[in-house]
Formats: C-alpha cells, structure tokens, sequence
C-alpha cells in the first residue's frame, strides 16, 4: 500500500505504486448498501418527446433503466480493480421532470466489499443509454452530477452526502 500527502492508504497501490486488486478475503460479510445518482439535463421538446412516448426509439426510461441495473451486474468486467460481487438487489428509478430525467440507483448485497462502485455504474449507464435513446433527437444532452449519495456496511461505516 501507498500512503499519499495526508497518510491516507491507496488500497489498490502495492508499495512499489502499481495496481492491485484489493484482497478482501478475510474481511467479514455485511449488508451492503449504497445510492447514487445521475441526471441528464434535456430540451423542452425532448422532455416533451420523452414523457409522451414520441422518441423514435420507443420507451427511452424504461430501455434507460433496464441497461442500468444490467451495468451495475457488470461492474467488475468494467473497472479493473473491482471485484465480482453476487448483488442481491438493483433498482434504477427514473425520475423526470423540469429540464431532465434524475436516475436513482441503489445496489444490496450482503458480502466483503462495498457496492458503491456497482451504485454509480447503474446511475452512469442509465444516463448513458438515454443519451443514446434521445440523440436522434438532441445530441446536445449533457449528463451530469454522477455521485454517490449514500452507503452503509463494512468497516469505514455510514456515509451520506451533505450537498
């Protein structure tokens, strides 16, 4: 492990600073839980399109919901460092409304490593994949504000954003 400026550990640095996967063999099982969220930022016309059913690609939030619960499924295959975690519980909310469409994800598993990872892949990719399903439409959406909101489990304990 390598210690940074303020003696914080990078877990996934070995101590000559190349990349590891983190060994979580003998770290406990818990319940884990984490939410996150990202927004796309839309026109008036394709909110309009989007709420009415009219986008040329069909259903857009519920294609959009669908590709975030299976991303958050594959977390592990996309960031290198992550481990394959058996997730008990995906859920992809899509919240329209003003200028755009909020995803809410949040991820469970009862396991020894955390899922905020699997939380903001599920978040990303829904609004990755409404992007796809207006830019016939709008290319100029822009996805925004990717964060984790919260998550519980594990050693380091609670954590709920404040912004």
């Amino acid at each position: 492990m390598v210690k940074t400026n303020s003696d914080t550990m990078l877990t996934h640095l070995d101590s000559e600073g190349k990349a590891r996967m983190v060994d979580v063999t003998e770290k406990p099982v818990t319940s884990r839980r984490a939410t996150a969220e990202s927004c796309i930022r839309l026109s008036k016309e394709t909110m309009r399109l989007l709420v009415q059913g009219g986008l040329p690609k069909g259903n857009a939030l519920e294609v959009a919901r669908l590709a975030g619960i299976m991303a958050a499924k594959r977390t592990g295959d996309l960031i290198p460092l992550c481990h394959p975690l058996l997730l008990t519980h995906v859920d992809v909310l899509a919240e329209p409304g003003g200028t755009g469409v909020r995803f809410l994800a949040t991820v469970r598993c009862s396991g020894s490593t955390g899922v905020e990872m699997e939380a903001l892949t599920a978040a990303s990719v829904a609004a990755l994949t409404l992007y796809d399903m207006v830019k016939a439409v709008e290319k100029g959406a822009t996805i925004e504000k990717v964060r984790l909101l919260t998550k519980s489990g594990g050693k380091s304990g609670p954590y709920r954003r404040r912004d």
